[in-house]
């Protein structure tokens, strides 16, 4: 009887075991989804603004339709990778998406605020200024939140990989998360020195 009881005594433990691996995984998967909903409402602001900025740069760069047209064709395709990336945000490939979407928003952007440099009255423009000023607080907003989802991910990622936690995981099919990352086209551009 008293092997019964051990035997017992040791299932229940194991099944106890396996159920609060099983929630450290679920509540993982929770906080990276809370992580990505805070990107979501700044990258939902940050192209809420680009409409505008376009509107009170239009009638300064009347010759320059094919960037204000490329900024508002990468705004929208950001709006939609990030539409697909909110509905599933342990979708790995979403996340890449998302993450290419922002990266060709940025460089859009880029380019824009590098022709403004060529219109001193835009430049000078209360509407222009306000609009810079509030991108740029976005894009530290975002990065925060970004930093944050990144994290999460990263913790999620090790709960389902480490021993005996991947048992539980590859079960349930708890797959792995991607860290978003949104190449920014200076990054990659080598630093010009002169003398």
């Amino acid at each position: 009887m008293t092997t019964f009881l051990i035997i017992l005594a040791i299932a229940v433990a194991v099944v106890v075991y396996g159920i609060a691996l099983y929630n450290n995984l679920v509540n993982q998967r929770n906080r990276v989804k809370n992580g990505f909903a805070q990107i979501d409402v700044q990258l939902t602001r940050r192209h809420d603004l680009i409409p505008n900025l376009v509107e009170s740069v239009k009638g300064y760069m009347k010759h320059e339709r094919a960037t204000l047209e490329e900024v508002i064709q990468a705004r929208n395709g950001a709006v939609s990778g990030l539409k697909n990336a909110a509905a599933d945000p342990v979708d790995p490939q979403a996340i890449r998406e998302l993450g290419a979407a922002e990266g060709a928003l940025n460089g859009a952007l880029g380019r824009l605020f590098a022709l403004a440099e060529a219109y001193p009255d835009l430049k000078a423009n209360q509407n222009m200024m306000q609009f810079q000023e509030e991108l740029s607080s976005t894009e530290n907003k975002v990065a925060f939140a970004r930093q944050a989802f990144n994290d999460a991910v990263m913790n999620y990622n090790n709960a389902r990989e480490n021993f005996p936690g991947s048992i539980v995981a590859n079960t349930f099919n708890f797959g792995p998360a991607e860290f978003l990352e949104i190449e920014a086209p200076e990054k990659r551009e080598v630093p010009a020195v002169s003398f």
